[in-house]
């Protein structure tokens, strides 16, 4: 290497190719920091630190649209948890909604825990989970809220471990997402992705500090988010779980990740809804984030890895092909055991289904990001929505009917009840958009008749 008869051609390629290399080496930094930091604090039960201490209580929001064959599972998990204090609070978005008969059917079956649905949902912005979940959110009586989304299901300690990391200096305790044991390949897919490349960034994130929150299911302090404007604060963006975590960091609160997992336990498994998944979290990404568009798909395995095998090539004259081998065989290890700490137990797959669902994430990782920023605009429940710099979000196309004050005939309040009776005909044209309510105090008995044609065993997943 002759540095003084180099051209500036050869100059920048040479610095391309340290950079790359400095690139390589703080990927694998980001491998080794979520290795520790997932066998340091994932899986690690909590213990009350003092009975004289009452655990606070928590409203726990659960945003409902459709139905899926692992609906009512998922919902019941909630009922059963062991936790003194908590009240559910069901946000359904349409009358007649499918999910409206799984949670009276349950509210029936467990009438010792408080709660009630809401039903109509807020119009305060053009994100529509944010508008389902308004009127619960005011509803709220307890000092800790919780965010839910209907796919996740429970443990019976997974909200006191929650509760027991919101320490005091701690606004926000977050789940690191990850799935429940499923059949099929989307399953494996889904499984796979969970506890490797988005366990990674998430662990590593969490270490350092850096807002990583998702909104699946999130336990905040509700003082905070009063102050900070409540929920029409956050209804301008799509991505209101990074600003609820940013929320608190901007005001001195510490963000924390709970000890367990976010257990996604979704009845429909299927290999396109995942990818589609995936790249609207990516256009939301590069939208709040826009040096992601860089940065992003130069930490994926497979562009990384023919990147540093051409740099150690232009460097140090090493083999690319030995090199780029070298490199996804590594990858390929530290990302089995990252998925083994995460998963705490035997893997549902062989070693063989694992390397066909990581090969098939791996490679099929730049297409999503490439389909990410070919078409920004996000499709997501029943509407079309563009993203600004920055987050916020306007919708262009809504297929949603127009959002008007609930107004209850006797049909649709016929499984309807308040204080455990049949909500009197002098109250059927009740104005505002959530003022049908369901409500189920601790000692308060149900009217409601559970229904007997639902499959409530079909395809549950194991957590």
């Amino acid at each position: 290497m002759h540095f003084g008869s180099m051209s500036i051609l050869q100059w920048t390629l040479y610095g391309f190719a340290i950079v790359f290399l400095a690139g390589w080496v703080f990927v694998w930094t980001i491998h080794i920091l979520a290795i520790i930091n997932g066998k340091l604090k994932l899986h690690r039960k909590k213990t009350v630190a003092s009975v004289e201490v009452p655990l606070q209580g928590v409203s726990i929001l659960k945003p409902l649209t459709g139905t899926d064959p692992n609906l009512y599972g998922n919902l019941e998990s909630f009922f059963t948890m062991n936790y003194p204090t908590y009240e559910l609070l069901f946000c359904v978005q349409e009358d007649g909604c499918p999910s409206i008969t799984h949670v009276q059917n349950l509210m029936k079956k467990h009438p010792n825990v408080a709660a009630k649905i809401f039903i109509g949902g807020s119009s305060i912005g053009p994100n529509p989970k944010i508008n389902n979940m308004a009127p619960g959110y005011e509803a709220a009586k307890y000092p800790l809220i919780m965010v839910s989304d209907a796919g996740i299901r429970m443990k019976e300690d997974t909200l006191l471990d929650m509760v027991l990391c919101m320490a005091p200096d701690v606004g926000l305790v977050h789940q690191m997402p990850f799935t429940c044991d499923r059949a099929g390949f989307a399953a494996i897919l889904e499984k796979v992705y969970f506890g490797t490349a988005h366990a990674r960034i998430y662990l590593c994130s969490d270490l350092l500090g850096v807002n990583c929150a998702t909104g699946m299911s999130a336990l905040m302090r509700k003082d905070i988010l009063d102050k900070a404007g409540g929920m029409q604060s956050f209804s301008q963006y799509l991505a209101e779980d990074y600003f609820f975590a940013k929320t608190f960091a901007d005001r001195g609160w510490k963000i924390s990740v709970s000890s367990q997992p976010a257990w996604q336990n979704s009845g429909t498994c299927d290999v396109v809804l995942f990818q589609q998944r995936l790249t609207r979290w990516s256009k939301l990404r590069f939208a709040m984030l826009p040096h992601l568009i860089i940065l992003e798909p130069l930490s994926e395995c497979m562009l990384l890895g023919m990147c540093v095998a051409w740099s150690t090539s232009m460097l140090f004259g090493w083999d690319v092909f030995a090199v780029y081998l070298i490199h996804s065989l590594i990858w390929f290890l530290l990302d089995w055991m990252l998925l083994c700490i995460v998963q705490n137990g035997m893997l549902p797959f062989s070693k063989w289904e694992f390397v066909i669902a990581w090969s098939f994430r791996e490679f099929g990782a730049l297409y999503l990001f490439c389909q990410a920023l070919w078409d920004p605009t996000i499709r997501w429940r029943a509407g079309t929505y563009r993203l600004s710099w920055g987050g916020q979000v306007q919708e262009i196309m809504s297929f949603q009917r127009p959002h008007k004050p609930l107004t209850l005939t006797p049909h649709s309040i016929n499984n309807v009840c308040f204080n455990g009776s049949k909500i009197p005909p002098s109250s059927h044209s009740m104005t505002g958009s959530f003022e049908m309510a369901k409500s189920l105090d601790r000692n308060e008995k149900s009217t409601i008749v559970l229904a007997d044609d639902l499959d409530l065993n079909s395809n549950r997943g194991k957590c």
